[in-house]
């Protein structure tokens, strides 16, 4: 199915109030996998990859491996650049292939989050079907080079969202609204369900135009997922559970195979985990089905 850009994707995502799955790779094994276990359960995709994997194999390198994998899938995908402070590096991404960019100035006072967020999506846009991804607050924890402690985290200012949407001109929004990055420290983290409807409300208001992402997946309770999603997110970012799952495979695998020296059998084993957990995140965020 067509390689499609994430804002196309999650305006259908808000409106059949379900969210999609953005799973943040850093090998084309965990790639493959994902991309499997979307077309077992006939769902949209967005793939994600961290600042970290493009530095280490290379912009062009994970754009050629998403495009033939990408191309030959039977659901629609996307690919997406998460958190990246580097409007250079944005830029070579998008000029590479990937489908959506995540310019990162969150930690930036307001004008200056607007002005270089804004020299990103006037770039992309140029290019023609690349979308933006911006944020607003930001989120504690710890995601690749970006370190935001407790003292530093900010929730979305509603009042600012709408200006600073129309000012920077993005596609998707990202605000802060109490969710973490890496491993929560309680099962029962405060997030701010009224004040994510409240920015649904205002960017949102007649019909969707400006779909809402969540960042911190990883750790949160089913049900507060499905919370999430019912009050206007509709992409979600899972990122340390599958790097955890990937690390906690392989050691598994090794520790049980001591005698055996098969690489392919050891990318099985860690492929099997990531479909499995990428499958059970699809069901609970309600786009099983979705793909056609």
């Amino acid at each position: 199915m067509a390689i499609v850009s994430a804002k196309k994707m999650l305006l259908k995502a808000t409106e059949g109030k379900y969210a999609v799955g953005a799973f943040n790779v850093t090998n084309i094994v965990q790639m493959k996998a994902v991309i499997e276990a979307a077309q077992g359960k006939r769902a949209p995709l967005i793939l994600q990859t961290s600042v970290a994997p493009v530095r280490f194999l290379g912009v062009k390198v994970l754009v050629a491996a998403y495009r033939a994998l990408a191309e030959a899938a039977s659901v629609p995908i996307c690919l997406h650049l998460d958190h990246c402070t580097d409007v250079d590096l944005c830029k070579a991404a998008a000029d590479a292939g990937y489908t959506n960019i995540m310019i990162d100035a969150s930690k930036e006072e307001f004008e200056a989050n607007v002005r270089v967020t804004k020299a990103v999506t006037d770039y992309c846009h140029a290019l023609g079907d690349v979308t933006v991804e911006g944020e607003l607050g930001t989120v504690c924890g710890v995601e690749d080079q970006i370190k935001v402690t407790e003292d530093e985290a900010a929730l979305c200012d509603p009042g600012k969202a709408e200006e600073f949407v129309r000012r920077s001109g993005i596609d998707l929004f990202a605000p802060a609204i109490g969710t973490a990055h890496g491993v929560y420290k309680t099962k029962n983290p405060k997030l701010h369900f009224d004040l994510l409807q409240e920015v649904f409300k205002v960017l949102n208001g007649t019909e969707p135009t400006v779909p809402l992402v969540i960042h911190g997946g990883t750790g949160l309770q089913d049900d507060v997922v499905r919370r999430l999603v019912a009050c206007g997110g509709c992409k979600f970012n899972v990122s340390t559970e599958l790097k955890h799952m990937l690390i906690d495979a392989t050691y598994g695998y090794i520790s049980t195979h001591r005698d055996e020296y098969n690489p392919g059998r050891l990318d099985d084993a860690v492929s099997r985990a990531t479909i499995q957990m990428v499958e059970r995140w699809i069901d609970v965020l309600g786009c099983a089905g979705k793909a056609g």
